[in-house]
């Protein structure tokens, strides 16, 4: 399978590494070191044609990102590389982040839009063996192993059909109709909702032969 390069990942997942590094967790937000986000992925910038009626258009990640949006550009005060072990300040950073992070800006034009977008699954709610709600998250490990990216990078999902709970954090495609709007849980802030028509694993797709 072609690696599926996160949104982004690199410079974000490093600045994520050096709050993390500088700034302790209590014990119960503390994980396992991620694997590599570039073991599985999903891709870079992704072919979006457009959709007919009762079509998917397949989207990428940077779709959900306003185009003036800067992810990073309130840390570049912060001079991150001179903060000490257990600094304060980097704890203070880490928390600035994340309430920048989780009112990160949406794009209001997917209201409604009917798209297929591949990421990983976070469960929310379970049933058994079954996953009735989750998160579709960019990268391998986010909400779990390194903390939540921004809520334009989340989206929740409710399956018309329950998931089978082995696809926890495993690749799929999502089928569905988009909303615009923040849903809180435990595992991070939503930008946007998904009413899922399909979700089916994730296996690269080959171009058409001519």
């Amino acid at each position: 399978m072609k690696p599926i390069h996160p949104f982004r990942a690199a410079p974000l997942l490093a600045l994520f590494g050096a709050l993390l590094a500088s700034a302790p967790l209590p014990a119960a937000a503390q994980a396992p070191a991620a694997e590599p986000a570039g073991q599985y992925a999903v891709g870079d910038r992704l072919a979006a044609p457009a959709a007919g009626k009762g079509e998917f258009r397949e989207i990428s990640w940077d779709d959900l990102i306003p185009a003036d949006w800067n992810p990073e550009g309130f840390l570049s005060s912060l001079e991150l590389d001179k903060l000490e072990d257990n600094d304060p300040r980097a704890a203070e950073a880490l928390q600035r982040m994340r309430e920048e992070w989780d009112h990160a800006p949406l794009v209001e034009r997917m209201a409604g839009a009917r798209v297929r977008i591949p990421g990983f699954v976070v469960p929310l709610e379970t049933s058994g063996e079954q996953i009735r709600e989750f998160l579709l998250v960019p990268y391998f490990g986010a909400c779990v192993h390194v903390p939540p990216p921004p809520a334009n990078q989340l989206i929740h999902v409710i399956p018309d059909k329950p998931v089978p709970g082995g696809w926890n954090m495993l690749p799929v495609w999502v089928n569905g109709v988009m909303a615009v709007g923040r849903i809180d849980s435990d595992m991070g802030t939503a930008g946007y909702q998904l009413r899922a028509v399909k979700v089916e694993e994730y296996v690269e797709e080959q171009p058409k032969r001519r």
